[in-house]
């Protein structure tokens, strides 16, 4: 599993770098320190910050046929006492703004909110 989360960190995709862009350099956005493609038990997560538990996840087009995994990979996150924030590629390339924002007000947020669905936008 490491070695896969390695190969992950090196193949970004575009959204993910751009993201990655606005939360690396610890403590960037809200004071949280993000990793990128972390393990967390049997899932790789995009974007993690431990601390906070916090989990955003970039979706492109192909989560629409994966919704059922998707689904019960974000409630055994939750059940481990994460929160899974969802963005749409989409909106990371025409919001990226709009996209940390939210994360900011999902990292104040109190614990054990649970899930935060996709935001409003865009798909794929």
């Amino acid at each position: 599993m490491r070695d896969r989360a390695r190969a992950l960190r090196r193949n970004l995709t575009p959204e993910e770098r751009l993201l990655w862009r606005a939360l690396r350099g610890g403590r960037r956005v809200g004071g949280a320190v993000f990793r990128r493609q972390a393990v967390i038990g049997p899932f790789i997560a995009d974007f993690a910050c431990l601390e906070r538990r916090l989990i955003v996840e970039l979706d492109g087009s192909q989560h629409v046929a994966r919704h059922p995994y998707d689904s019960e990979r974000t409630a055994w996150l939750q059940s481990q006492g994460f929160r899974v924030l969802r963005f749409w590629n989409h909106q990371v390339n025409t919001e990226l703004d709009a996209v940390v924002a939210l994360i900011l007000e999902a990292l104040g947020a109190p614990p054990g909110l649970g899930n935060l669905p996709h935001a409003a936008g865009g798909g794929g």
